[in-house]
């Protein structure tokens, strides 16, 4: 399985952006099968957990201050498909940000170690 973060890009703080993961190569295995995370790497900064939606549909996000409220995670199980949709965009939501898989349920995924498939990543920046 693959997975490929689409839309990151340049904003204007205030406008709203949705990435896109789009997975691939599932074999014998299938879309549905899999959990979902997303996370965002800002400079001088480790990695950090922002979202995570289980196979069933269960989302989970991020409680630091800076992002709450502002995130929404989905997956469209036909387009093969999981999104993340930032709104209000602040400067210092720039940043790389990547999506990651496993296969399972993914109830409490939350930890960079709860995901074992990752894409590249898609950059983020936010002006002023």
């Amino acid at each position: 399985v693959q997975v490929e973060e689409v839309g990151g890009g340049s904003v204007q703080a205030g406008e709203s952006l949705r990435l896109a993961c789009v997975a691939s190569g599932f074999g014998y295995t299938s879309f549905s099968d899999y959990y979902f995370g997303w996370f965002r790497q800002s400079s001088g900064k480790g990695r950090e957990f922002l979202a995570s939606i289980t196979k069933d549909g269960s989302t989970r996000y991020a409680d630091f201050v800076s992002v709450k409220g502002r995130l929404t995670i989905s997956k469209d199980n036909l387009e093969k498909t999981a999104y993340l949709e930032i709104d209000s965009l602040k400067p210092e939501d720039t940043g790389m940000y990547y999506c990651a898989t496993s296969i399972g349920r993914g109830t409490n995924a939350f930890s960079s170690s709860d995901f074992a498939l990752w894409g590249r990543g898609t950059q983020v920046t936010v002006s002023s």
